[in-house]
């Protein structure tokens, strides 16, 4: 249920870090003037209470989530509540509002409800809405990376031990988070040797005639050729889902039974393969750090604040062992106390996450309960506790070190990454310090497979779930034509932008890592010409607002003798040692790897399509020939020059076509 009103006036302007409904002390009063009478409202505070109290006529009782909107259509604040109605009603109030409150209510020009059975739904879907819409006024939690699995597959006679990242399609059970792929990695090479489980595709499996080095080496039981039966082999996999489901103990007790029944039966050479089975689930546990003895599985979640920021340090405790430790930076307002901040993390970070039996904080939050039952509700019964004393505290004191040092070395490299940008405005003439600067660059071979590609960066460094790619379309392009890419790569991106969030419009001014916010700074990877055809697009567009440079190469493609290009301006040099050039350099060099790596895998997804007959001259017989003597398309890819001559029927200049296609030229 909505309700809207068009004729409302346009919402002021909000330059402030999006949070959730702080204090803030040193913002602008509210908006309300007194007199001798009382209280006299005039202004925006007016219209957007005015609004509010008509959808609130229209609110729904009971618990839900509401969403406040603003005069652009965008989601100003998105909140749960037991009573909807209720809770919209509180910001009707002529008083008692703080000036974070204030502003918000000020912006708000219309409101949404969905209404939910239980409380515990609005929470969950709260947090999902929260992600989904990244509304300015919530704490918002940025992960711009999926956490790896453990996953053994249900889809095959002979369950294979891996390694997964991504949707969890695939039958199986999965076992995390993961702080890192590398513990990942550690943790399965120590289970090979523990449990003795595949760890290959299921096509090598089904080709092999002989046990694999693995077997040799004792990390696998060798399913494939039958040195051991099925039944064997599934108890192998039982007892390796046991242990990673958090019943390592009782796993190691009964392993370490049989060892004593095996070797009082005079089985030694059984006995011994126990032990050293025995030996790798040991090494699982005593080889990652700080490893609890109280508790088998839980996350710990420690948050400091310090400088204005905040850092949230998490912990994955499973199977009684430290699986590695991950740092958060949420961008939440400055005025919100640690445990305010916790606690709207804490509802986002299990929206896509499967949840332990406990989860241990460093603060009380103020929905601990409720957030209790949510969870509750969808993995079984989970404890949040804030611990006071003993193993448990000392674990939450861990990662409470752990979180101000992170955010130390957070606020430092931040300082710095300020004053480059700083010396960038001065080397480029801005008015101030670039927030968010846009760096573009094409690559492509020839002309084909041709790709834009469009990086992001900022204070807080390179901001990669910002990254875009753009495919080129254009019929009319001619092969190889740098300028016209860039033309067509521009004009969408900017096209888009003024669609999305034209200049001067009230709200628009977004953080900068939204997507549709403008840049202070667009970096061009070229000469006059590219920047020509940048300024080209921008004039057609009627965008005037953006700054744009040209980063020409040095002579003989030498670094630190690049050339920058400005409109109005004679082109120039800085100082080789200068870090500001060093900066631009650090940009260029990322925009060209992003650009070559999105290239690359049009280029794959372009030859896994259409073969190797895509290559000029290699017709059926010749492509025979190359998959004859090499065996795979990978190793065509990756065979020199010299290789490819050897090849029956593979003349000189065939074989430079080959190679032309799968490595590209150096860039000009």
């Amino acid at each position: 249920m909505s309700a809207r009103d068009p004729k409302l006036p346009p919402s002021p302007d909000l330059d402030a870090p999006a949070s959730d409904l702080p204090d803030m002390e040193d913002e602008a009063p509210l908006l309300l003037e007194s007199d001798e009478e009382g209280v006299v409202e005039e202004g925006p505070l007016a219209v957007g209470r005015a609004a509010i109290a008509r959808a609130a006529k229209h609110a729904p009782m009971g618990p839900g989530v509401y969403r406040m909107i603003g005069a652009d259509g965008a989601v100003l604040y998105v909140g749960k509540a037991k009573s909807i109605k209720k809770r919209v009603l509180s910001y009707t109030r002529p008083i008692g509002h703080t000036n974070r409150i204030a502003r918000m209510i000020a912006a708000t020009c219309a409101m949404e409800f969905v209404s939910t059975r239980t409380e515990p739904e609005a929470l969950l879907l709260e947090a999902n809405l929260i992600k989904q819409l990244k509304p300015r006024f919530n704490v918002l939690l940025r992960d711009d990376k999926s956490f790896p699995y453990i996953l053994i597959t249900a889809d095959h006679a002979a369950p294979q031990i891996a390694k997964h990242r991504g949707a969890r399609s695939r039958p199986g059970d999965y076992y995390g988070p993961f702080a890192s792929v590398w513990a990942v990695d550690r943790t399965i090479n120590a289970l090979q040797r523990a449990f003795l489980l595949r760890s290959c595709s299921d096509s090598y499996f089904e080709n092999r005639t002989r046990p694999c080095l693995l077997f040799q080496i004792k990390r696998c039981s060798g399913p494939c050729t039958g040195e051991v039966d099925a039944a064997d082999y599934a108890e192998l996999v039982r007892e390796a889902r046991a242990f990673l489901s958090g019943r390592s103990r009782a796993v190691k007790e009964e392993l370490a039974g049989e060892m004593e029944a095996a070797s009082e039966a005079l089985e030694f050479e059984r006995a011994a393969r126990l032990r050293d089975r025995l030996a790798a689930l040991s090494a699982v546990q005593g080889s990652q750090g700080i490893n609890p003895r109280s508790v088998e599985e839980a996350d710990v979640f420690a948050c400091h604040q310090e400088g204005g920021a905040t850092c949230i340090e998490v912990f994955f405790f499973r199977t009684g062992q430290n699986w590695g430790n991950r740092a958060y930076y949420p961008r939440a307002d400055k005025s919100l106390s640690e445990a305010e901040v916790l606690g709207a993390f804490l509802s986002q970070f299990y929206e896509d996450k499967p949840c332990p039996r406990l989860i241990l904080l460093s603060h009380a939050v103020e929905d601990q309960t409720l957030l209790a039952e949510a969870l509750s509700a969808r993995t079984g019964k989970v404890e949040i506790s804030v611990p006071q004393r003993g193993e448990k505290r000392d674990l939450v004191e861990h990662a409470l070190q752990n979180a101000r040092e992170a955010l130390g070395r957070k606020l430092a490299e931040t300082a710095t990454q300020t004053r480059l940008l700083e010396g960038v405005a001065a080397a480029f003439g801005l008015p101030a310090a670039p927030r968010r600067i846009e760096v573009y660059d094409n690559s492509h071979i020839m002309g084909t497979n041709a790709v834009g590609g469009m990086i992001v960066a900022g204070p807080e460094g390179f901001r990669k779930n910002q990254y875009r790619k753009f495919n080129i379309k254009s019929a009319d392009l001619t092969p190889g034509d740098d300028y016209g890419m860039m033309r067509e790569v521009l004009h969408r991106r900017f096209s888009r932008l003024l669609k999305e969030a034209p200049p001067g419009q009230a709200g628009s001014e977004a953080a900068p890592d939204d997507a549709h916010v403008w840049p202070d700074l667009v970096l061009i990877d070229g000469g006059q010409g590219q920047l020509n055809a940048a300024l080209d697009v921008a004039r057609e567009l009627g965008v005037s607002h953006v700054p744009m440079v040209g980063v020409a190469k040095g002579l003989d493609r030498e670094a630190g003798r690049e050339l920058f290009h400005l409109p109005g301006r004679a082109p120039f040099r800085m100082e080789p040692r200068d870090p500001v050039l060093y900066f631009v350099q650090r940009l260029r060099d990322e925009a060209h790897r992003f650009a070559i790596g999105s290239h690359r895998a049009r280029r794959k997804k372009a030859i896994s399509e259409a073969g190797l007959q895509a290559i000029p001259g290699v017709g059926p017989a010749r492509k025979r020939a190359l998959l004859r003597h090499f065996g795979t398309l990978k190793a065509i890819e990756r065979a020199s020059l010299a290789d490819l001559e050897q090849v029956d029927g593979i003349n000189a200049s065939t074989a430079l076509a080959i190679y032309g296609y799968f490595h590209e030229p150096a860039p000009q």
